[in-house]
């Protein structure tokens, strides 16, 4: 797997596909979680698409310096990754944290062509990041956490995906020194005025999102000139896991639909 220094900071990344004519996807992972988190993602937009997934500095195989991060930091990862991949413009997904930084992005450069916000708060006072840490040295603290994240009727149908989660988290996820050092990017952070982000967004939720109200989620992609909003109701916070075939037939087609635009 690949890596980039970014100030010092080692970031690393996962990428495949070559097409350069491909639209180039890249994907921003949740307070915490290791690259896991598009495990559901990956394989699906791989084909059609460019596709990178970060390791946010201070989880999975990238470094974790002392903190705090800011958010330039994490927006500063994203445009080393993009420079080492020689990728001008992609399409950001990113969920909870990683969609505050894809906002980020859209608002400080000139990267992001379109943005998909998973859970994603418009604030940093919106988001609640309390189900997202627990200790990933403790799997009944990482299987209560990620059940929470889950619907109630998911985990009684599929109890596989469940536990190979848990696992990943244990290898993956960040410290709880580092992942308070990720929290700190979302102090203050506020990427108004939203009605200067003209590029195609689209706010993506599960109706019993814990992390984030699908209210706030919802007001976002209203005050977004080429917002708009999806909602999977009986979904939870982790609707990349729950819905991922209808989420990643509904990524695809607004790539390629932002990519013609």
């Amino acid at each position: 797997m690949p890596s980039v220094d970014a100030g010092g900071c080692g970031i690393h990344y996962t990428r495949a596909g070559e097409n350069p004519d491909a639209p180039a996807v890249v994907f921003l992972g949740d307070l915490g979680f290791g690259a896991w988190g598009w495990s559901w993602q990956y394989g699906a937009l791989a084909g059609p698409c460019r596709v990178v997934v970060i390791d946010t500095r201070g989880a999975g195989r990238s470094d974790a310096p002392d903190g705090p991060y800011a958010m330039a930091d994490l927006v500063g990862d994203l445009e080393a990754i993009l420079a080492d991949c020689s990728i001008r413009t992609a399409h950001l997904v990113g969920c909870g944290l990683g969609g505050a930084v894809a906002l980020a992005a859209a608002r400080q450069t000139n990267r992001a062509e379109s943005l998909t916000l998973i859970g994603t708060p418009p604030s940093g006072e919106a988001f609640d990041p309390d189900p997202l840490s627990p200790d990933p040295t403790d799997k009944s603290a990482l299987r209560a956490s990620t059940t929470s994240l889950l619907s109630a009727a998911f985990c009684q149908r599929e109890d596989a995906p469940v536990e190979q989660i848990v696992e990943w988290r244990g290898e993956e996820d960040a410290t709880p020194a580092a992942r308070e050092a990720q929290l700190a990017a979302l102090d203050g952070f506020d990427p108004e005025p939203l009605y200067e982000l003209t590029l195609p967004v689209r706010v993506v939720f599960g109706g019993a999102d814990p992390v984030v109200d699908p209210a706030a989620g919802r007001q976002l992609a209203e005050e977004l000139p080429n917002g708009e909003f999806k909602l999977y109701p009986k979904a939870s916070h982790l609707v990349t896991v729950e819905r991922s075939a209808a989420l990643n037939d509904f990524l695809l087609g607004f790539v390629e639909s932002a990519a013609d635009h």
